[in-house]
């Protein structure tokens, strides 16, 4: 390069420095404000949020048409977002998304898109969480567990993996779709385990975190599926989970949020795939020398799969938090949150269902981080006013922890 020659921005770049300006802007006119003003600008407007989310339940603009396969994601986004908002909907809505879902579900197992569409593990693992999250005996039961487990088996792969659907991509998304519904119904054996843990092994990246498929880039969406996974069939410590964590903890960046992947910027449903990773190592560094089979008296005692989600969970948090959580509450309250409702990707977007959902599960996170008991939570975990705190959900499945409860107990029950 001629030394008269000025070095031109990538895009990347000049998008990243724009981020930070903004976000650089926003950070400084709270610096200004006296503090009962910010202590203002850090409530969680929790009456906005619920309302704005019940009206997706009801009715959607004619621009959400694309999410027409998607419809039981939807359900999702809003049903568990509400519960971590302590919120529940009224008995004819829940009535009204049990019978939608019913009608989503193939007579041959799995749940379609919408109904009469075909049985996907994407939109399986939404309309079973939020059929979870409804609760009741009559969301539960209204999946077919038996049929289920043989879609499950079709769409497993000799290399241990999971295809989406019927013909569709293999991939570490699949996986953790097809393992977390069969841990959390209660139907996890050796056939659906099997190989499963090489097959997430062979996406681990150089870099430390998970790819979708082999080959590809570590990403914070498949990272969070890969490490859940790897729990749920007892093998995350198959991991090389130090260069796991060395990934991780550079994904959290000067403007507080998670990134998603490295060079790219900022956005806030990476403050649950990311941050909900953290949660997952810190109960998992106390199970990582535990073997699939433990020798007892000569004999094997082979581990229940079906257990392991539950005694996780029950697991004491041992380990400090390896992120700075009160900064990305700071990031999701000032950055993240519209004032009339709902959160954003990042300043300049738009506020959509996806992100409301994903950044209230990341908020819940860091909340709870310090301790895994409600009682015992520190004063400096929650930023802002306390009303700000969240339900705690279950870190394996994102779905609130006394709603897994329910559904642990109806599943091992019936």
């Amino acid at each position: 390069m001629e030394a008269s020659e000025v070095p031109v921005a990538t895009v990347t770049q000049r998008s990243q420095k724009s981020v930070e300006s903004q976000v650089g802007r926003i950070y400084e006119s709270f610096a200004k404000l006296p503090p009962d003003a910010q202590f203002r600008m850090l409530e969680l407007k929790r009456e906005n949020h619920i309302d704005y989310l019940k009206g997706g339940l009801r009715q959607l603009p004619s621009s959400f048409c694309g999410l027409y396969a998607l419809r039981p994601w939807v359900c999702f986004w809003n049903l568990h977002s509400l519960a971590l908002l302590g919120e529940s909907v009224d008995a004819q809505l829940q009535n009204n998304i049990i019978d939608f879902l019913s009608r989503c579900q193939d007579p041959n197992g799995g749940y379609g898109g919408g109904p009469g569409q075909m049985p996907h593990l994407a939109t399986t693992y939404a309309a079973v969480c939020s059929l979870i999250t409804l609760g009741g005996h009559k969301a539960l039961s209204s999946i077919n567990r038996s049929e289920m487990y043989m879609f499950l088996r079709q769409m497993k792969q000799p290399s241990g993996g999971f295809r989406i659907h019927d013909g569709g991509e293999i991939d570490v998304r699949a996986c953790y779709a097809a393992i977390s519904v069969a841990s959390i119904l209660n139907i996890l054996d050796d056939e659906l385990g099997q190989n499963v843990g090489n097959y997430i092994l062979s996406c681990q990246t150089y870099e430390g975190g998970i790819s979708a498929e082999p080959g590809t880039e570590a990403h914070g969406g498949y990272t969070f599926c890969g490490v859940a996974t790897m729990i749920m069939i007892n093998q995350v410590n198959q991991l090389d989970l130090p260069k796991l964590i060395d990934w991780l903890v550079f994904q959290q960046g000067k403007e507080c949020g998670f990134k998603g992947r490295t060079n790219k910027l900022v956005d806030c449903c990476y403050s649950f795939w990311q941050g909900g990773t953290f949660a997952l190592l810190q109960r998992a560094c106390s199970t990582i020398d535990q073997q699939l089979v433990i020798p007892v008296g000569g004999k094997s005692f082979e581990v229940n799969f079906n257990d392991i989600g539950h005694n996780f969970v029950k697991r004491r948090v041992e380990m400090e938090p390896l992120f700075d959580g009160r900064a990305l509450q700071l990031y999701l309250l000032l950055c993240s949150q519209e004032e009339n409702g709902g959160l954003k990707d990042k300043p300049g977007k738009s506020r959509d269902f996806y992100h409301t959902c994903y950044a209230l599960s990341g908020l819940s996170v860091s909340q709870h981080i310090w301790s895994d008991d409600v009682s015992l939570l520190m004063p400096r975990a929650v930023l802002g006013p306390y009303s700000n705190l969240l339900e705690p959900i279950h870190p394996l499945f994102n779905v609130v922890l006394e709603r897994y409860h329910e559904a642990r107990d109806f599943f091992t029950t019936f």
